[in-house]
């Protein structure tokens, strides 16, 4: 659908667009959406790091030395 759309078709677009909106509404649209964007981008970097901490902090459980082995140890003795 979109994939015969040329140049000079978006210039026309884009020329119809600042004529309805003006470049004064388009400016701060653009500024709201980089800083939705930059939020966005903030809070997955958070999201990463707080996974990385807990993934750091949760250890596997130690299979080394079981109740069954400290029994027949006490007993051995």
């Amino acid at each position: 659908m979109f994939a015969n759309i040329g140049p000079w078709q978006l210039l026309i677009i884009l020329v119809i667009v600042l004529a309805i909106f003006g470049t004064k509404k388009l400016r701060n649209l653009g500024s709201d959406l980089g800083g939705a964007v930059k939020g966005f981008r903030s809070a997955m970097n958070e999201a990463e790091e707080t996974a990385d901490k807990i993934s750091d902090e949760s250890k596997d459980a130690d299979f080394d030395s079981t109740p069954a082995d400290e029994t027949t140890k006490e007993k051995d003795a």
